[in-house]
C-alpha cells in the first residue's frame, strides 16, 4: 500500500493538471530504507509530449547525485496520462527500473466518468504490474 500525505497527493495532481496536455513526470523522495515519501521533486518532461514522458538525462543525473548526498531514494515515481486511463503502458513498464518504488499514474482524461483525473499506484517489478491501494493521510 502507498501511504502519502494530502499535501503530496495535491502537488502531484496539480503538476499533472498544470502540464496538461503534455505528460507530467517527477518523483517523491524519502529517507533511504523508510519507504516514506517526503520531498516532492517535479521534473521536466524532456519529450514535451501528450503521449510520452522522458526525464531529461542531465536533470536525472543531478537528481540521483542529490539523492545520494541526502541519503534518499525515489519512493514514488509519477507521471500522467493525458488521454488514457491511469494504467502503465508497455513503455512505462520498460522504464520501471526502481523495484522498490511506487509508480503513480495520474490520468487527466475523464476516462471513467468519475471526474477529471484518476490517481492510481502500482508496483512494477521485472515487468509484472501489481496495483496497490493508496492511503492519503493528513500527516505521518
Amino acid at each position: 500500500m502507498l501511504t502519502l500525505t494530502q499535501a503530496l497527493y495535491d502537488r502531484i495532481v496539480e503538476h499533472a493538471r498544470k502540464d496538461h496536455p503534455d505528460e507530467a513526470c517527477g518523483i517523491v523522495a524519502g529517507p533511504a530504507g523508510t519507504g516514506r515519501p517526503e520531498r516532492f521533486v517535479p521534473m521536466l518532461n524532456a519529450a514535451r509530449s501528450p503521449t510520452f514522458y522522458e526525464f531529461d538525462s542531465k536533470d536525472l543525473l543531478k537528481l540521483y547525485r542529490e539523492l545520494d548526498d541526502r541519503d534518499e531514494e525515489p519512493v514514488i515515481v509519477y507521471h500522467s496520462h493525458t488521454a488514457t486511463e491511469a494504467y502503465p503502458s508497455r513503455t512505462d513498464v520498460t522504464y520501471a527500473n526502481e523495484p522498490g518504488a511506487h509508480y503513480v499514474l495520474v490520468s487527466t482524461a475523464d476516462t471513467d466518468g468519475l471526474g477529471e483525473f484518476q490517481f492510481r499506484s502500482y508496483r512494477i517489478v521485472e515487468g509484472v504490474i501489481t496495483e496497490e491501494d493508496v492511503q492519503v493521510v493528513e500527516a505521518y
